[in-house]
Parts: C-alpha cells; structure tokens; sequence
C-alpha cells in the first residue's frame, strides 16, 4: 500500500480507483482465457455485431469488419491522377481567373508569384471499367479494378500545410493530441485476435519527392484514449517490433517467469493506486509476448504461391517497401486485425512533377491493385474496407517556372480524390465533380468529418455516439461535425 500523501496526490485518479480494479481483473480474465474475448464477438439477430470493445455491440449491422487505410502522404496530384480537365489544354500558361481563385488564400510557397500560370496535365487520361472512370496513365494495374472501387474526386479541407492537414484526416483535428481513427476504432470495437495489435501502421518511402514530410507517431496515437489503443508500428528492419526477440541467454521459459513475475508487482501498484494505465501495462505485456510467436509467422512470406508474390509486383519480398506492407496488411486483415494503416511518403511534388509522379505511382500502383484482388479471391474485400486518400490535394496552377514538359503545383485543400474499395462501398463508381480548372466542387462535396463518419458508419459505429469524456467535454473523431455519405455506401 502506498503512503497516505502519495495516494492524495492521485487523487484526480482515485474516483475511479474501485471500477479500475474491476476493469483490471476483467483485463486479467481474458488474458487467462482469451476465448472468453473471442465469444464475445458474434452476430447479433437485428444484424448488429457483439464486440468486444467499450461499445458491447455495434450501432448498425456493420458492412466492414475491418480496414486497411493506404494513406499517401505528400498530397497526390487529382489532375495528373483522377480528375481529367481536357479544357485545360487551350488554357495552358494563361493566368488562373480571379473568379476561380475567389480570394483563396494561398500559401507562402506561392503567394508572391506576380502569375498564376494553369498547367494543364501533361499525363493522357483514359476510362475505364463498366461505367468509364478516367484515370492518368501513370495507372497501369489500377484500371483492372476499377470496377470495384468508388473514386471520390470531391473531397475537402480547410488545412493547407501538411502537419495540421494529415492530423486533420487522420484524427479529426488540425492541433496535435486527439486520438487517431485507428485508435477509436480499437477503443470502440476491441480486437479479433489476442495474438496481435488491433491497430498496426507501417510505413514505406516513396521514390518521389525525396525531402517529403516528415510523419510522427502522434498520428496513429491513443490521445486521450487508453493507450492500449494506440497504432503498433512495424518496422522495415530487424525486428518488426523493437525487442520481440529475446535478448541472448534469456529463453522462453525464463521470459514467461519474468513476465509472470512482473504481472504481480503491476497488480499489486493497481490494486493500491487504481490507475487504468497499469490495466494497460499488464495486457500489452502479455500481447508482446504472444507477439514473439505470432509475429515471426506473420512475415513470413515464403510459403505464399508464387502468382499471389508476382501479383504484388517485383518489391514484395522488400521488407519495408509498399509492395511488401500491402501484403503484410492482407495477411494481417485475414488474421483478424481490425485497422491496419500504410503511410506511403513522396506525394509533395512542387517542382518536377511529371516525373516525380510517375516514381510514386510505380511504388503504389500494382500493390494497390494486387491488395484489392487478393482480398477479392479470398473472400475479404466485401467484409474489409480499403482506403486510398492523402491529406489535399494540388493546384491548378503552377507553383514557379512553367516550362514545355515540367511544372509544379502548390498545396490545394479546396478538392481533391482518393478511392475506397470493398467493405460496403458502392464498386465501380465516381462521386463529386469539380469545376473545369479542378479548383473548386461544384456537385457533392465530401468533408474530412464526413469522410470519417462514413468510415465509422461502415464499421458499424454511430459517429456521433462513439465519445470518450475528457477534461470535462465529451469527444469524438468528428468534432461536432460530419455527415454520412451515403451515395457511396452499397
């Protein structure tokens, strides 16, 4: 027990101290018995889903189980990918209409520029699939599937930098500290598999723009939430966790006593402070270790048919490497993780675009297409939502020196595209329109909280109903805002 003052001196915790300790000997039951969580996850008769996460049971009969979120950082470039402006073409190097612009403001990478040259894409666009998407030809395999994903090209922001743009998306706030999607997803639905994270993210870097973001763990954090539900990132060397591996001399023996042992002194400083973060500490300890087995396993690509490797592309066996995580993320899908995210970098082509986007667009192309198949022919595409998006999207105009065959574009958050695939999301489609200079939308636009709340709602969840208390205000990933999209939703 600890001294009469140190427990006054946690006493902001202490009101929680008795239901603590009962959320610390739940924790503990299911690490005894972990088929104890497994049977809580089952389908209810109105549709909805038993989970095991604070939730107990989904809001709506979910159409996803689980995500894999291809976010490309850097902001791709919607009029060299997606959004096809054939009228640019006679407009090429005249100056953008101040009718267009409307005052937008500007960053200060372009913002002193006396012209606002329009650079059309240099890129051939092409329809494709049953209902004719157009897509740039950097797009060698994504045309063969376009018939199942939804390309959304009306997507916005009001982030115009990078760091407070990708927090944005990925957490539902431009400042630092709030939980990630991923996290709430976890907090909310809990975990399929005992052996692994429910939230993994890894990371790739692209062959494009070399000096691209930087990217922080704060952006798969827990925030405020419980930091059990905080993104396990893998690493593309070694060890895909920092010290799975037992040290030498330490066997699996002495590590399960050491942890056994460990388990007791943290149930005991539980029982005596009432922190939930010890509850936290004792399970990720107890996950680390199941990790050491099932982990190794997981990255093991070699017993995977030679056509499932070719159809990743020449990079799978890469370690790190976007081919090689797309991959891993269907092997993680299939064994039950609920959200697995691949940050790609390289997207932040200023200058040297049309050549910078055809590297990108080789690293995440055939993967891209190859995760969709894959999960297509195993049966998991309709159950697992894929999501391809970056943070904005890219100007019309050109940002410095415009010459015959280069240019490059500054960051735009008034409209861009992404695609999403499986997972309860129409196939085939194209949603929103832009204006003919790719600057403004002018038919569905799709808000950063709208997005979120469309993912949340494909999972089951109620957006507005999924809240964690917190210094006296209840959150929640979209703020007071978001509305589902539904003219996407199968």
């Amino acid at each position: 027990m600890l001294p009469e003052n140190l427990r006054n001196h946690l006493s902001r915790r202490a009101f929680i101290k008795r239901g603590a300790g009962g959320i610390g000997a739940a924790a503990l039951m299911t690490l005894l018995n972990p088929d104890l969580l497994r049977a809580a996850a089952k389908m209810n008769a109105d549709g909805t889903m038993t989970v095991p996460g604070v939730l107990g049971h989904t809001h709506f009969p979910p159409k996803a189980k689980r995500i894999i979120y291809l976010c490309q950082s850097g902001a791709p470039s919607q009029i060299d990918l997606f959004d096809y402006k054939p009228k640019l073409d006679k407009l090429r190097g005249t100056d953008l209409p101040a009718s267009i612009r409307m005052g937008q403001r500007l960053t200060g990478m372009t913002s002193g520029q006396a012209t606002f040259p329009v650079a059309n894409s240099l890129l051939k666009f092409a329809q494709h699939g049953k209902n004719g998407t157009w897509m740039s030809e950097v797009w060698q395999h994504l045309p063969t599937v376009a018939d199942d994903i939804c390309v959304v090209r009306s997507l916005y922001t009001e982030a115009i930098n990078h760091d407070p743009a990708i927090t944005l998306l990925h957490t539902g706030s431009q400042q630092a500290g709030r939980p990630s999607i991923g996290a709430w997803s976890s907090y909310g639905l809990g975990s399929d598999n005992q052996d692994l994270p429910a939230y993994i993210v890894m990371i790739s870097r692209g062959s494009g723009n070399p000096l691209d973001q930087p990217l922080y763990d704060r952006l798969w954090g827990s925030g405020f939430l419980p930091s059990k539900h905080q993104g396990v990132k893998f690493r593309g060397t070694g060890d895909p966790v920092l010290y799975l591996s037992n040290p030498e001399g330490i066997d699996g023996t002495s590590r399960r006593k050491m942890l056994d042992d460990l388990d007791k002194l943290n149930q005991q400083h539980l029982d005596a402070v009432g922190d939930p973060e010890i509850t936290t500490r004792i399970s990720q300890y107890e996950l680390a270790y199941k990790m050491q087995t099932s982990v190794p396993e997981l990255t093991d690509f070699s017993k995977e048919p030679k056509e499932i490797l070719e159809m990743y592309g020449p990079e799978v066996m890469k370690r790190g490497s976007y081919a090689s995580n797309c991959l891993l993320a269907r092997r993680l899908s299939e064994r039950g993780v609920r959200f697995v995210q691949l940050f790609h970098t390289g997207w932040d082509q200023h200058g040297n675009l049309p050549t910078q986007i055809r590297g990108q667009a080789r690293d995440t192309d055939q993967p891209s297409a190859a995760l969709i198949k894959d999960l297509k022919q195993r049966g998991l595409l309709d159950e697992t939502l894929v999501i391809w998006a970056g943070e904005f999207g890219r100007t019309v105009y050109s940002q410095g020196a415009m010459t015959a065959d280069n240019y490059g574009r500054d960051h735009h958050p008034r409209c861009y595209s992404m695609w999403m695939a499986g997972g309860g999301i129409k196939p085939g489609i194209t949603y929103g329109e832009t204006d003919d200079f790719s600057y403004n939308i002018v038919k569905d636009p799709v808000h950063i909280h709208d997005l979120n709340a469309t993912i949340l709602r494909l999972m089951g969840i109620d957006h507005t109903r999924l809240t964690f208390r917190y210094q006296g205000r209840d959150f929640r990933l979209t703020d007071v805002h978001g509305e589902v999209v539904k003219g996407i939703i199968a």
